[in-house]
């Protein structure tokens, strides 16, 4: 016997939470219908299994203790199929990127190899000029 649409997504949701996009993907990889999905994913979701929202919030706490700036963080959110709303209400519930840049600079030291980090971590400039402010005061390393 097969097992149905919401058996296969509770048990992608046992290995992680998951968005209902993410859900549906899966379920549809497998060869289930969308509609098929988008019933598993309701009745998973009425059940509180799923929740974007809640998703949203714990994988941008994720990103954001793992280095990564806002910009990164609402990307890949929107990667995960979260909603870009709900992306930015995540990330804004975090703690100002200033204040974690300036931790990633205190952890990697003031250099401009940080600060291509940053940039790369898709950190906003006046974050890294605020984590960098030494730096940025003496004109050491240049922005763009």
């Amino acid at each position: 016997m097969e097992p149905s649409p919401v058996d296969l997504a509770a048990r992608a949701l046992a290995r992680r939470d998951r968005c209902e996009a993410d859900l549906r993907r899966i379920l549809e990889r497998k060869g289930v219908s969308a509609d098929d999905a988008a019933d598993a994913v309701a009745a998973l979701r009425d059940r509180g299994l799923v929740d974007d929202q809640r998703f949203a919030a714990a994988a941008a706490r994720s990103f954001a203790g793992r280095g990564y700036g806002d910009r990164a963080i609402v990307f890949r959110l929107q990667r995960e199929g979260v909603d870009r709303e709900l992306a930015l209400e995540a990330v804004a519930a975090l703690e100002l990127e200033a204040d974690r840049a300036a931790r990633c600079v205190a952890r990697r030291g003031q250099s401009e190899r940080t600060v291509r980090w940053l940039a790369a971590r898709g950190f906003a400039r006046d974050s890294i000029e605020h984590g960098l402010a030494s730096i940025a005061d003496t004109g050491t390393a240049e922005l763009g």
